[in-house]
């Protein structure tokens, strides 16, 4: 299956639009900090299952998962 028809990737990309839609609101004071990470944060999940879907085994696919989920 392609990685753009998975659903946890394609909800994945719509959290990292919603958290850089968010963030952008925050106080200029804030975006180096708190919006600086929940923005590589939420992209970080997105990376990552794509990622683990482009590796050969699905351990390591299964993997990565659990990285994101970590994000």
């Amino acid at each position: 299956m392609p990685l753009k028809e998975l659903l946890v990737w394609q909800k994945s990309i719509d959290l990292a639009k919603i958290i850089y839609s968010v963030t952008g609101q925050f106080p200029k004071s804030e975006t180096y900090g708190l919006a600086s990470q929940m923005q590589r944060s939420s992209v970080a999940i997105a990376s990552n299952i794509a990622e683990g879907h482009g590796r050969n085994h699905r351990p390591e696919f299964i993997q990565f998962l659990g990285i994101a989920y970590g994000s």
